[in-house]
């Protein structure tokens, strides 16, 4: 028996909450998008001007637009990002957040049978490199990226898609 709760388990308690679903998440926006001035401490990695902290459903959107056959990148979703917020970057840690609440929520469709879903396993890191947090992990990813005409190869630890670039979308 394990007399330790987690810190989530005593809030999702006595309150009587239930844990969001993942498409709850996707449709929570909060008070999102928002662009916001780089601050000196970011400024030394991201350099000067501003960044947008996107809305979780303007970065599925973007994931929706890509075509079979097609890829594209956080980084260009962020590149996609910041140019419709006229700011200089794209927030690299909500972006990937999001695309990540993204894929959740679209298995979590698949599960209830819908067959358009956003196809994240089309959305990849820099440099190619497949999200070992999506859904099903890399193998799953492999499978219909495969199923698309991709190729992929392992380096060093990560799986890339051979000559992505050459799939990538325009941004």
């Amino acid at each position: 028996m394990n007399l330790m709760k987690s810190n989530s388990e005593k809030s999702r308690k006595g309150k009587g909450k239930t844990k969001k679903s993942w498409k709850e998440k996707l449709e929570d926006s909060k008070d999102l998008p928002k662009v916001v001035e780089i601050t000196e401490k970011m400024s030394k990695k991201w350099g000067e001007g501003t960044v947008v902290i996107p809305a979780p459903k303007e970065v599925d959107e973007i994931m929706k637009e890509v075509p079979e056959g097609k890829l594209i990148t956080i980084n260009q979703i962020r590149e996609k990002l910041a140019k419709k917020h006229n700011a200089t970057i794209g927030c690299p840690i909500t972006t990937g957040i999001f695309a990540w609440i993204a894929a959740h929520a679209a298995e979590e469709e698949a599960k209830e049978g819908k067959k358009n879903i956003t196809p994240y396993w089309r959305t990849l890191k820099a440099g190619g490199v497949i999200n070992e947090k999506y859904p099903g992990g890399i193998e799953t990813q492999i499978k219909l990226l495969e199923k698309e005409g991709h190729e992929i190869v392992k380096k060093g630890k990560k799986y890339v898609v051979k000559d992505f670039e050459k799939f990538l979308v325009e941004v």
